[in-house]
């Protein structure tokens, strides 16, 4: 008992937005306002859309490997396709121009939010976000140069992150994995998943297998502590409860990330796709609605699914 009262309760800036209606009708300041409250967190919503946009991007052409039976005339694979990746791009970029002002206006802010042990997992979804559109782009490929050259922008700043968090995991008491860990530190581990895949659909087996087995062990030990951690869900607060669906998001990524790596949808890619789908039943079975802000934040959910979606093309 003890020790459960002396765990602070997660706390986030986005559960005082409801507090605010009063002042948006009536500030003059809205701008102001917008960058205060905008935090990394709302990079959800370019994941949710850049899964969406890869997933229609497999449905709609699907490699040759596939035995998937669905196919469509390239006139109207292009509109869809186009259609739903500008959409996502749009979002995408209109939420790095306002979190790069807030950046540049409210530094403060972004430190803080840097230094938190949950917000700090939210840095990866832009970089994870941006790598989804480049590799839904319907007009450009993993061969050209353009895309070599927009990885290495869109993955360095992962690893930098990685160095950053991980040795914090091993180093820092106060910031060891085991007072920290949380469910959202499980972007980190997508993120180099991700970047592993793209690396992989390069040709480039090394640089792919080294992310992939960077995500994977973290993953392992990730997933071991917070699976032993049976209070954690009490910290969170309503609008972070879903972020317990990235518990399948990390498997789901990697069987993707794994078949880009071998080539084949082999063994280990299945069991890492089974291993999702035996989590995705085991928090379906479980998970209770405790607040009508969850509503709000359904949107992280989006993100498993269309990787389980993606896998699914692939058996």
């Amino acid at each position: 008992m003890e020790t459960q009262k002396s765990e602070p309760e997660i706390r986030l800036e986005i559960d005082e937005i409801a507090m605010l209606k009063g002042t948006l009708t009536s500030s003059s300041n809205l701008a102001t306002l917008i960058l205060t409250r905008i935090h990394a967190g709302y990079f959800r919503v370019s994941l949710s859309l850049g899964w969406q946009a890869l997933l229609w991007k497999i449905l709609l052409h699907p490699s040759q490997s596939s035995q998937t039976t669905f196919q469509v005339p390239k006139v109207y694979y292009t509109s869809i396709l186009s259609i739903i990746w500008a959409f996502s791009l749009f979002t995408l970029v209109l939420l790095s121009l306002i979190y790069a002002l807030r950046c540049i206006l409210r530094f403060n802010l972004v430190r803080a939010e840097f230094m938190h042990h949950v917000g700090v997992n939210y840095f990866f979804a832009p970089w994870i976000s941006w790598i989804l559109i480049l590799e839904s782009a319907p007009f450009v490929t993993p061969k050209h140069a353009y895309f070599v050259i927009l990885w290495w922008l869109f993955v360095v700043p992962i690893v930098i992150l990685d160095l950053k968090i991980y040795g914090q995991w091993f180093t820092k008491g106060k910031n060891m994995l085991t007072a920290v860990a949380n469910p959202t530190s499980q972007l980190s581990v997508i993120g180099n998943l991700v970047g592993a895949r793209a690396a992989a659909k390069m040709g480039w087996r090394e640089v792919s297998t080294f992310l992939f087995s960077l995500g994977m062990v973290h993953y392992l030990v990730l997933f071991v502590t917070l699976y032993q951690r049976l209070s954690g869900g009490d910290r969170l607060p309503a609008m972070l409860r879903p972020v317990f669906f990235l518990f399948f998001a990390a498997p789901s990524v990697a069987s993707l990330a794994w078949y880009s790596i071998a080539g084949r949808f082999d063994t280990a890619a299945k069991m890492l796709f089974f291993l999702s789908l035996f989590l995705f039943a085991s928090l379906a079975s479980t998970f209770q609605e405790s607040n009508e802000k969850i509503q709000h934040s359904m949107v992280g959910i989006f993100l498993p699914h269309n990787d389980s979606g993606s896998d699914c093309d692939k058996i």
